[in-house]
Order: structure tokens, then C-alpha cells, then sequence
């Protein structure tokens, strides 16, 4: 008498589960073992024997016998893995709704902000997992951003003023961005660094030597991103006046220069404005009071700031202007503009909502 083996479990599928195990079998977002799975299973559900399906997905015979067996017992459920041995989670959903809502909305009584020790401490919980939530949720409760609104009467009126400059600049004229960086020290530390190594950062000296100072007068072109630039020892009217005269003879003629800078008293002065009687192309935009986001020109001191003057060693003023010359030149060689996107509108909207969540509005 031949032998047979052991028997197989009989399968037979539903026309709602061969649909569902086609789907998963297809479905690009289902993972391969569960594609696998149900093209075993399906295989087997035409009657196929285990090694015949093997041969075809390329299995073992062990394989397609366990989820021939699975399916039998559990039908679709019995496809999807066991789950995985370990402790059960501890953390309740409550428990971390707690501790989002209380670094929100409440403050420690000793302190002025959460600490993960002091969460701990009232919630319960460990201080690694306090620091997970936060992570998790991007709270940071250690950091704080400054700000200051501003209280000009033409706010609204300036913001559109230079927006639509950034936005939509009049044809036959270029858009500058202008300010000063005034006061750059030439700053000698005391003594030389320590370079970087691997696993150490580069280390310098707290204390410094001072050696004078300069400003950097800076006009960014807001189309193509050059900048025209000036470096005078003060920062007075007839300094102003100075760089506004380097700006005419580097424009072309023919072009009207429309000026974005802040109310500082220098680019208000009599001396200023008789200067732009004189010569009507130039036209001055004011920003809005404490609104120097608004000036493109702020970005690129912040560039200069980073790469050069943050980290600077100058033993004369002479060696940091050479410096800062150099930068600029290269900078020139390679200019960047800033693309502007945000309207007046949606600036305003922004500052709209600020304003209700600082006045408690909607509470």
C-alpha cells in the first residue's frame, strides 16, 4: 500500500478572503512577508500541494505547511505575526496627556519652567521617558525665542510697502536692501586656539584684547543677491552720504534705485535728505519700527556674522576690514539672492494670530 503522508487541512477560501489576500499580494504597501504569505495560502487554495507551492515561491515545504496550518486555525487573522514577547508598555496615553498638558499650561512652584527632573518628580515617571515625550512632541521647556512687536502707527502701510517691493519690483529700477553693522571689534583672544580633533571641538580662550572697531555699510541686491559695501570708522550722516554716492556711481544710469532700510537716525537726517533732493532716483523705503526681519539685508550680516566675525583674531582693525573685504568679494563672486515668499497678507495674518494668543484671546 503506498503511503500518503500526513494528511493536509483542508482550505477553502471565501470569495471575500481570495479578495483580500489578492489585495494584500499586490498592494505596493504591504510588507513582503504578508505578500508572501497570501500567495502561499491562495496557491493552496487552488488545490495545489505544499511542495508544489514551494517550488513555485521558491519556500521551503516547512514554510507553506505553517501558513497552510495558520490560515486553517485563524483564517486572515492567523497571516499576521505573533506579537513580539517583551514587557507590555507601562506608559499610558493618559499618563503622557498629563505631561504634555502640564508643561503647556502650568509651571513648577519653584521655578519659572520644567525641568525633566522636576516633571518627573510630579509626574511619576522616569526622566528619560519625560525626555522622550518631549522629544516626541518637540517641547523644549529650557529654550525661549525673543521677539518685540512693533508699535508703528504705519505698520500695516510699510509692510506692504517693501513686500511689494520684494514681490513685484517696479520695471526699469533695482531693489537694495541697506543698513549698517556698526561696532565690528577687531578681537585679538589672548591666547591661540586649541584646533578641532575628533571628538573635541575646536576650544578658545573667554577673554580677548580689544583693537578698535568698524562698520560695514551693506547694500544686497535683492534680485541677483550682490552686495555694494563701505567700511568707515563711525557711522554718521556724512558716512551715510558717502555710501549713497558709492550706490549711484556703481547703478547704472537710467535706473531708478528704490532703498529698503530702518529709521535710524542717520537715513532721517537733514543732511540725508537734502542729499536725495539732489538726486531724485534714489527712493527710501522705510520698515516698520523693531521689523528688521523685514530688511533682506539683516540676512546677510547674519551670514557674515557666522562664517568670518564669530570666530575672528584680528590684531589691528586694518586686518579685520582686509578680512571682511575679502568675504565680501567672494561672496560677489558667487552672489545668492533671498527668495521671498510670504505676502503682506500673510505676514500680517501670522502677526494676527500672535497677537490673539498674547492677549489670551479665544480663552
Amino acid at each position: 500500500m503506498a503511503r500518503t503522508g500526513r494528511p493536509k487541512a483542508a482550505l477553502v477560501l471565501t470569495d471575500e478572503e481570495r479578495d483580500q489576500l489578492v489585495r494584500w499580494s499586490r498592494r505596493a504597501k504591504s510588507s513582503q512577508a504578508l505578500a508572501l504569505r497570501s500567495r502561499i495560502v491562495l496557491a493552496c487554495g487552488e488545490g495545489l500541494a505544499n511542495k508544489a507551492v514551494a517550488e513555485r515561491e521558491r519556500v521551503n515545504q516547512a514554510t507553506v505547511g505553517k501558513w497552510r496550518r495558520r490560515f486553517v486555525e485563524s483564517r486572515l487573522d492567523g497571516l499576521v505575526d505573533d506579537p513580539r514577547p517583551g514587557r507590555p508598555p507601562t506608559i499610558t496615553a493618559a499618563q503622557v496627556e498629563d505631561v504634555v498638558v502640564a508643561t503647556l499650561e502650568q509651571t513648577p512652584s519653584n521655578a519659572t519652567h520644567w525641568s525633566r527632573a522636576k516633571m518627573a518628580e510630579r509626574s511619576g515617571l522616569s526622566a528619560s521617558t519625560i525626555g522622550r515625550i518631549w522629544k516626541t512632541f518637540e517641547l523644549k521647556p529650557h529654550r525661549t525665542d525673543g521677539f518685540k512687536l512693533s508699535n508703528d502707527p504705519l505698520f500695516v502701510d510699510k509692510v506692504y510697502d517693501v513686500v511689494g517691493l520684494y514681490l513685484n519690483p517696479p520695471d526699469g529700477a533695482v531693489v537694495y536692501c541697506v543698513d549698517e553693522k556698526s561696532q565690528v571689534q577687531a578681537l585679538a583672544r589672548s591666547q591661540p586656539a586649541f584646533p578641532m580633533m575628533p571628538y573635541m571641538p575646536e576650544k578658545r580662550t573667554h577673554d580677548y584684547l580689544r583693537h578698535g572697531t568698524t562698520s560695514l555699510f551693506a547694500a544686497f541686491n535683492t534680485s541677483d543677491g550682490s552686495v555694494i559695501s563701505s567700511l568707515h570708522r563711525r557711522h554718521r550722516s556724512i558716512e551715510f552720504k558717502k555710501f549713497l554716492a558709492k550706490i549711484d556711481a556703481t547703478v547704472p544710469d537710467g535706473l531708478d534705485i528704490h532703498l529698503v532700510c530702518d529709521n535710524y537716525g542717520t537715513h532721517k537726517s537733514p543732511a540725508v535728505k537734502a542729499w536725495l533732493d539732489r538726486h531724485p532716483r534714489f527712493h527710501l523705503h522705510h520698515t516698520p519700527t523693531y521689523s528688521s526681519w523685514i530688511n533682506q539685508v539683516e540676512r546677510f550680516f547674519a551670514y557674515i556674522t557666522a562664517d568670518l566675525l564669530q570666530r575672528s583674531d584680528h590684531r589691528s582693525v586694518q586686518a579685520l576690514e582686509a578680512d571682511i573685504r575679502a568675504w565680501i568679494a567672494a561672496w560677489n563672486d558667487n552672489p545668492k539672492p533671498f527668495i521671498w515668499t510670504k505676502t503682506a497678507d500673510q505676514i500680517l495674518e501670522k502677526l494676527g494670530r500672535l497677537l490673539q494668543r498674547i492677549n489670551g484671546g479665544g480663552h
